[in-house]
């Protein structure tokens, strides 16, 4: 399987607002709902009234992304057909407005293929097999300037361009119980093991580009971490440079690449009417075994022409052949010669805070309100979000929640249905509720998310 460098440098900004993905955890709009199984994800303390065995491979399945870089930012209508922000119908004015000095997009693909929850132990107990897949990115508001832009004598300054990419397997053993000393106390422990199927980690810490007509000068200091079992990069000449430069990747041989430990910790409390509840989740690392690493080596300089953008099919300066030599040369500009393996790398895992605080209408028990904050401590890539959510279970087998949610994204409207019947469960909801989807059926709203899963309790 192989890829191209300049393809990663360049979608980093643009293709990843196409793709969908989760926050690492299951629905946030489920962590006050009775009933629903898979709170226990959210915080180890919470137990079930029942046991439960998920259907294989949809017994918990998420799907969104998030983020403040939106597909209607660089995707517009020109004459009934569907163009990036870049092309020269869509003013400059109209275009860098929609950017911001952070642009931000995450995506992540959580599976549950297989969870079984029971009593005992003298608590309550799950055993969860599944998958991660994440991608995170930064990018900065002057690279959208360079794109659109092009070349106008100019210096631009991108710093901090980060992309990062997981994968990952896990086994996870969860138990929660009462402490009888401490009459309404409940605590809980999930411990992880994690086999790492790949990282890659891409780091754009600075690229001055002194942009003139006939040449450009680059100084950039950017490094690739490739942590994937049977990869190699390929290597090619450059003969503007003179020197040998990273040109793409290439696995053979596929197998798993790390490993790590996860441990999270709950805890949940009754008093009266109330209940608060506190959960730190996924405590802990992975290891990456070999690592192959690429950086440039500082300054570059190449020659160029001026770019003329034209919306006339037959002109040889036609837009998408003019973006194709553009992207080109700048890929150039962060070709990777210095290539060196790493033995192995350690990485704490990301870290989610929860902390929760539920009141029950004493007039109308089947009523609760919850107001919810969670934070993800991950660097760069960190985010945090209020939820205030309404719960109602109004017979015994029906439950469900509506919440309003703002944050580090931005504000929205989530919702969970949660039917439990006798030896049936099935559950769906949305913690960013999907607005408008472009003709291919993609979000233009970044924050979107889609939950569902059957299980069998019993």
């Amino acid at each position: 399987m192989k890829f191209s460098i300049k393809k990663i440098i360049i979608c980093a900004g643009i293709s990843l607002c196409s793709t969908i993905g989760i926050f690492s955890q299951t629905t946030y709009s489920g962590y006050f709902l009775e009933n629903y199984d898979y709170r226990f994800q959210m915080n180890p303390a919470f137990g079930n009234e029942k046991g439960f065995v998920s259907f294989p491979a949809i017994g918990n399945l998420n799907i969104n992304m998030h983020g403040n870089l939106h597909v209607k930012d660089v995707v517009y209508t020109l004459n009934g057909k569907t163009v990036l922000f870049t092309n020269p119908g869509i003013s400059e004015s109209e275009a860098m407005k929609k950017f911001s000095a952070k642009n931000r997009l995450g995506t992540n693909e959580k599976i549950d293929i297989l969870s079984v929850g029971f009593k005992g132990i003298g608590g309550y107990n799950t055993i969860s097999i599944g998958g991660v897949a994440s991608v995170d990115a930064s990018v900065p508001g002057s690279f959208f300037s360079l794109a659109k832009e092009g070349v106008t004598n100019d210096t631009y300054e991108i710093e901090n361009m980060f992309a990062n990419a997981n994968a990952y397997a896990q086994i996870a053993l969860n138990h929660s119980r009462d402490i009888r000393q401490v009459p309404g106390l409940r605590v809980g422990a999930t411990i992880k093991a994690l086999v790492g199927v790949g990282n890659f980690d891409f780091q754009f810490n600075d690229a001055k580009l002194m942009l003139g007509e006939n040449e450009w000068i680059a100084r950039t200091n950017a490094e690739v971490y490739a942590s994937v079992g049977g990869f190699r990069y390929n290597m090619d000449h450059s003969d503007q440079t003179g020197k040998d430069y990273v040109s793409g990747g290439e696995i053979d041989k596929f197998k798993p690449q790390g490993f790590g430990l996860g441990l999270d910790l709950g805890a949940q409390y009754k008093w009266n009417d109330f209940q608060f509840s506190i959960a730190a989740l996924d405590l802990g690392f992975m290891n990456w075994g070999k690592t192959q690493k690429a950086s440039t080596d500082g300054t570059q300089i190449v020659n160029t022409n001026s770019f003329i953008f034209s919306a006339d099919k037959e002109n040889e300066h036609y837009f998408d052949k003019e973006w194709d030599r553009l992207t080109d040369d700048i890929a150039k500009l962060y070709q990777m010669s210095d290539v060196e393996e790493i033995s192995s790398r350690t990485r704490a895992l990301s870290t989610t805070l929860n902390f929760g605080v539920e009141y029950e209408l004493p007039v109308y028990r089947r009523l609760h309100f919850g107001l919810l904050n969670s934070s993800k401590i991950n660097g760069k890539y960190s985010w945090t979000q209020f939820r205030l959510s309404a719960n109602i279970c109004p017979v015994n087998f029906i439950s469900a929640d509506v919440n309003v949610v703002a944050g580090t994204y931005g504000i929205g409207f989530g919702w969970l249905f949660n039917l439990h019947t006798t030896g049936f469960n099935l559950f769906v909801g949305m913690d960013q509720t999907i607005g408008k989807l472009s003709k291919e059926g993609v979000p233009l709203n970044s924050n979107a998310a889609l939950n569902l899963g059957i299980n069998f309790p019993f």
